[in-house]
């Protein structure tokens, strides 16, 4: 009993008291604004529409889950590629108007779209959300055991070792912003002490979430972001505005609103069948993402649940069908109103590990939260201002838990690691993900000819190692005596 009563977490159908619920939703809400801002940023989405995007869209989803799912929907950087691949096409510069021809060839990154692109790119998003619709209905008829056929631990597992791992640069350049490392804004002697900000919000957060206990032991995120922030607040109180890391949104988006109140700006959706040719593939990418945050919410919920000696089993990985098609809805939501494309958040996830917080409540209450903040243009702009270096802090340790997650699935899965074929797609996906990440910067060209497209790393490690396995499985036979000392 005395052991029971020390286990502190909730699990998902339990809700903290309000204010401890407020708490832990806003540290869920820090923890996907960084990576969910980023991507309307560099592809040019409006910021505001996209923080209420993320939130409509974790809503419906839960919704469409039963309430039984804890997970947050928030924009995903495998889709970055398409979107430029797309703005580059000449088919594409053809289909649009002289006018959007026109603003297109001044845009660049960070600055908002063109209205009447942004469109079209909104509908090859809508649609490719039916592709993750049709897994989800294909898992619902058939059973799991297809995607277990077909999206083994073998295959999850490095998945999202290759999702954490290809972000490492990603953790690094904003623990470090380049400008600043470099010494660019205020002197290369003093470009050190941003140094300073994100190892104090790494070091905090990790001494949070390892010593700790009871209720401040589930915010060792939102603890070790007030640190880095305490620290950056030290440098510019004593250091003056050359050492300021804060930051402006208005630096970034030039036309961000200056008024207190403003409604998203919803753009709605333009058939282009280019823009779903493009986009729609990338939907294959996020399948077996999402497959693998199943399994990790699995994995770590019922042994929460074990600790707590709790006699409810929470089956998260048998709902793996309701978690696709909630993807898919939440990609048809959010492309809708003007959101970029997205998926499950393993940075949410992350968060939920180490604190122990799978409360769905606590997520419907993050959405919420950011569905309002989008209103707000002050609210924005402060979460916003964290130092580039605080957030960096905390990716090194999320993208890290990202990647200790996945072998976590192959540990828990029991993958046999003398397997020569487990070997061959676990190897062959690590390094096309990685690989293609820092030799490609991400996307491996493929050329014939005068065609030429760009594959996203994950996307093709990942179908390559969904085609390699089921090659590898022909001819295989079922070791029934196996099978059975597992059972036992």
């Amino acid at each position: 009993m005395n052991k029971q009563n020390q286990t502190i977490g909730y699990l998902p159908d339990e809700r903290p008291t309000l204010w401890k619920l407020f708490l832990y939703a806003i540290q869920q809400v820090i923890v996907m604004f960084p990576a969910t801002i980023a991507v309307a940023l560099i592809t040019g989405f409006q910021v505001s529409t996209t923080i209420f995007a993320s939130g409509l869209a974790t809503i419906c989803f839960i919704l469409v889950t039963g309430r039984k799912i804890p997970l947050y929907y928030g924009s995903s950087f495998s889709y970055l590629s398409a979107v430029f691949s797309l703005l580059a096409s000449e088919e594409f510069y053809k289909e649009i108007s002289p006018t959007a021809q026109t603003a297109l060839d001044s845009w660049s990154s960070g600055q908002v779209l063109p209205g009447e692109v942004l469109s079209y790119v909104q509908f090859g998003i809508i649609l490719s959300g039916l592709v993750s619709i049709a897994a989800g209905l294909l898992v619902k008829f058939m059973g799991n055991h297809v995607v277990e056929k077909i999206l083994p631990a073998s295959i999850t597992g490095p998945i999202a070792m290759v999702i954490g791992l290809t972000l490492a640069g990603n953790a690094l350049s904003d623990a470090a912003p380049k400008a600043l490392a470099e010494g660019a804004e205020f002197g290369v002697e003093n470009g050190s002490w941003v140094w300073v900000v994100s190892l104090a919000t790494l070091l905090s957060t990790i001494i949070f979430s390892r010593y700790l206990k009871g209720f401040l032991g589930q915010l060792p995120l939102l603890l070790g972001a007030g640190v880095g922030c305490a620290v950056a607040g030290l440098l510019y109180a004593f250091g003056g505005k050359d050492l300021n890391m804060f930051r402006d949104i208005k630096d970034i988006v030039s036309d961000f609103p200056t008024t207190l109140f403003a409604v998203p700006a919803f753009t709605f959706p333009k058939v282009s069948w280019v823009a779903v040719a493009t986009i729609m593939p990338i939907a294959f990418a996020t399948i077996p993402e999402s497959t693998a945050h199943m399994y990790q919410l699995d994995i770590y919920v019922n042994d929460l649940a074990k600790k707590k000696s709790s006699e409810k089993k929470y089956n998260l990985a048998q709902m793996l069908d309701r978690n696709l098609i909630g993807d898919g809805i939440g990609d048809m939501i959010t492309g809708f109103i003007g959101g970029p494309a997205g998926t499950n958040y393993g940075e949410n996830i992350s968060t939920m590990a180490i604190t122990r917080v799978f409360s769905v409540p606590v997520l419907i209450v993050a959405a919420i939260i950011a569905m309002v903040i989008s209103f707000f243009t002050p609210l924005v702009n402060a979460i916003y201002a964290i130092p580039t270096a605080v957030i960096g802090g905390l990716e090194i340790y999320l993208f890290g838990a990202i990647a200790a997650q996945g072998i976590a699935i192959m540990i828990e899965k029991k993958v046999d690691m003398f397997s020569a074929k487990n070997i061959a797609v676990i190897a062959s996906i690590m390094i096309i993900g990685i690989g293609g990440n820092y030799a490609f910067g991400g996307n491996i060209p493929v050329v014939f000819e005068n065609f030429q497209f760009d594959i996203p790393c994950i996307a093709g490690a990942a179908i390559f190692g969904i085609l390699l396995n089921l090659l590898l499985s022909i001819g295989e036979k079922k070791n029934n005596n196996q099978d059975l000392s597992d059972q036992i």
